[in-house]
């Protein structure tokens, strides 16, 4: 190897890339977006916090001295609700994602249990099996309910927990990821094939040529929504065929799909071309585009539940739009909520209507 020529080309390529500001840019703030993501995520692990609604039909001082040691874990969050309240019509109407019950007699058993062996109580715990953090709560009021019988009888079971799942059917994790990845899917087709040809035609002049054409730029971009819709069906058949004939899963397909898929597609055309407007060439298109759809990956739901991320980052997850996505594709498909679903479908269908036009009023045919 001769040092001469590996040098000078490793300086042609320095200089090439500080010519191209657009992906100097690119390339020194991906990392930077990347550090600050997952640093905001994992640096807020010990403080959070997940809430539990409790029903405490006791209200005794036993019970009270349990939900105290619930709270001096320091990662529950207790929430009482009434004695009254019916919980299958509670759960579902507020979403509840976690709730524990304490029984009417459970002073009175704990009681009995000091000189009876044979006497033992039962907390109910309903989880919605979605939450992947329903898992660390459940770890937690384990560990809680065996230091209770270690305290109070050596190891003995006297307080125990029945999980009652509160989403009926035969699901698996996989059944809720699977809408997620259908978002993010499409997502991820629709905005690189937004950017990446509205910067190549831009570059390659043709753009420009459509000048001399008779479509209008409205036709142009309404055609391009179509094709790209076109990918987005293909990819969200594809995904939901392979998770059902692999996996086994259980999806329920109705209009709404098809409203989010419609609305999916153009949204992130949209917001393609709205990018692609202000994308020079085509070495930082692709750049430009992670640096849209990467925390949208993290942050709105695709792979983390957000109760799992701090707070302030709940609050960015529901102004992005990948999170209405998901929440829409999860309620039509698995959770079956029609008010929930006719939200975020609307949500997502404005979303789309706003960005579409905006991808008509930004994409320029004229060299500027």
């Amino acid at each position: 190897m001769r040092p001469r020529i590996i040098g000078a080309d490793f300086k042609a390529e320095l200089r090439t890339l500080s010519r191209s500001k657009g992906v100097l840019f690119w390339t020194m703030l991906f990392p930077i977006m990347l550090i600050l993501i997952f640093g905001a995520i994992f640096s807020g692990t010990n403080d959070v916090e997940y809430e539990l609604f409790v029903q405490d039909l006791d209200d005794s001082v036993m019970s009270h001295l349990f939900l105290e040691s619930l709270n001096g874990t320091g990662v529950i969050k207790i929430t009482l609700i009434d004695d009254e309240v019916n919980l299958d019509t509670y759960i579902k109407d507020e979403n509840i994602k976690r709730l524990l019950v304490i029984p009417s007699d459970y002073q009175e058993i704990m009681q009995q249990a000091q000189t009876n062996p044979d006497v033992s109580v039962n907390l109910t715990f309903y989880y919605d099996q979605s939450e992947q953090s329903n898992q660390a709560v459940q770890s937690i009021l384990s560990s809680v309910v065996q230091k209770m019988n270690m305290e109070l009888s050596g190891g003995r079971t006297i307080v125990s927990i029945n999980g009652e799942e509160t989403i009926t059917g035969d699901f698996e994790f996989i059944d809720f990821f699977l809408p997620g990845m259908i978002g993010f899917t499409i997502m991820q087709t629709c905005i690189y094939g937004s950017i990446e040809r509205n910067t190549k035609f831009r570059k390659d002049g043709i753009l420009r040529k459509m000048l001399t054409t008779p479509i209008t730029r409205t036709e142009w971009i309404f055609s391009k929504m179509l094709y790209q819709l076109f990918l987005s069906f293909i990819s969200a058949i594809l995904i939901i065929l392979v998770g059902v004939l692999v996996y086994g899963l259980h999806v329920h397909i109705d209009v709404f799909f098809f409203i989010l898929v419609i609305s999916t597609s153009f949204l992130f055309t949209g917001m393609g071309m709205v990018i692609g407007r202000f994308v020079k060439d085509e070495e930082s298109a692709g750049m430009a585009g992670g640096v849209i759809t990467f925390p949208q990956m993290f942050l709105a739901g695709t792979f983390f539940a957000l109760d799992q991320m701090p707070d302030f980052l709940q609050y960015v997850a529901q102004v992005l739009p990948l999170y209405y996505i998901n929440e829409g594709f999860r309620n039509a498909m698995i959770y079956l909520k029609p008010d929930d679903t006719i939200f975020f479908t609307t949500v997502s269908a404005v979303m789309g209507v706003i960005f579409f036009i905006a991808g008509i009023v930004l994409t320029k045919w004229k060299e500027e």
